[in-house]
C-alpha cells in the first residue's frame, strides 16, 4: 500500500458525513470542519428554519453537496422515515456523527431538578434522544456505512458518561445534572464499544467524550469549574474539531473502540 501524506489521510473528498444535532452549537462547527476537508453533507435537526440556511452557506463556502432533514430523535416513526429517506437518496455514507442530545439545561419537567424530583418521563425521554435514537440510526444506517470507503460512527458523550458530577459547582444556580443524562451517556460509551466489536471490519465505532463547555453560565459555575481543571479554562466548541477530524478521517484508520476524552484535564485529578 503506498503511503499518503497526512492531507491525502485528512481529505474527505467524495465521502459523505451525517450529522444529527446539526444546528447547535457543536453541530454547526462540526459540519464546517468537515465540509473544509471536503465532506459531503446530510444536516440532521429537529424542525429547525435555520437549517436549510446553514447547508446552503456551507454549499457556497466549500463547494461540497448538502443535504438537510428534519428529524424529531425522540419519535420513532421520525428516525424509522429519516433512515429510509437516507438509504433512499444517498448512494454512500461514510461517517455517522450521533451528536444531538438532551443536556443538562433542557428546559424539562422534572429534569433540571433535585433527584428525588426527577421525573419518569424525563428519564425516559432523554435515553429515547440520547441512547435509543442512536441504536435506531446505527442499525438502520449500518447496510449504508458498510459499502461506503472510510466508513465510521462517532457518537459524542460527554465526561459525565463515565464520571459522576461534582455538585459544588452548581450550588446556587439553576444549573442541573440529571441522572438520566449521566446513564445514557455511559450507555452511549458502551454501545459503541459493543458497536465497534460487531460492525466490525466495515465500520469503525468511536466515542467523544467533551468536558462542560463555555455557554453563559454562571459566573461562579465557570470559576468552579476553571479551578476544578489543569487547563484552567471551560472549553470552547472549535476545542472538539481536533478529536472528531482524526476519528471521522483515515488519519484513525486502525482506530476503533476507543473513547477520547477533550476535559482540559478534568478527569486527570
Amino acid at each position: 500500500m503506498a503511503e499518503k501524506s497526512i492531507m491525502e489521510l485528512m481529505n474527505l473528498k467524495g465521502r459523505t458525513a451525517a450529522i444529527t444535532g446539526a444546528s447547535g452549537g457543536l453541530g454547526q462547527i462540526f459540519a464546517k470542519s468537515l465540509a473544509e476537508i471536503g465532506a459531503n453533507l446530510i444536516l440532521i435537526d429537529i424542525d429547525d428554519s435555520s437549517l436549510a440556511e446553514q447547508g446552503n452557506t456551507l454549499k457556497q463556502k466549500w463547494g461540497v453537496d448538502v443535504a438537510t432533514y428534519n428529524c424529531d430523535l425522540e419519535d420513532s416513526d421520525d428516525r424509522t422515515a429519516l433512515i429510509s429517506a437516507i438509504m433512499s437518496n444517498h448512494s454512500s455514507l461514510s461517517i455517522l456523527v450521533n451528536n444531538a442530545a438532551l443536556v443538562g439545561s433542557s428546559n424539562l419537567v422534572g429534569w433540571s431538578v433535585p433527584f428525588e424530583e426527577q421525573s419518569l418521563e424525563a428519564w425516559n425521554r432523554a435515553l429515547e434522544v440520547n441512547l435509543t435514537s442512536v441504536f435506531h440510526l446505527s442499525q438502520g444506517l449500518t447496510p449504508l456505512l458498510r459499502n461506503s470507503e472510510g466508513a465510521n460512527i462517532i457518537n459524542i458523550a460527554s465526561i459525565y458518561g463515565f464520571l459522576g458530577p461534582d455538585w459544588g459547582l452548581y450550588d446556587k444556580t439553576d444549573l442541573s445534572n440529571p441522572a438520566g443524562y449521566s446513564a445514557s451517556k455511559g450507555g452511549l460509551i458502551q454501545l459503541s464499544r459493543w458497536m465497534a466489536t460487531t460492525i466490525s471490519p466495515q465500520v469503525r465505532v468511536n466515542t467523544i467524550s467533551p468536558g462542560g463547555i463555555l455557554r453563559n453560565q454562571p459566573k461562579s459555575f465557570i470559576e468552579k469549574y476553571q479551578k476544578r481543571t489543569p487547563l484552567n479554562r471551560m472549553a470552547q466548541e472549535e476545542d472538539i474539531v481536533g478529536a472528531l477530524v482524526f476519528l471521522a478521517t483515515d488519519l484513525s484508520q486502525y482506530v476503533t473502540g476507543e473513547m477520547i476524552t477533550v476535559d482540559g484535564g478534568w478527569s486527570a485529578w
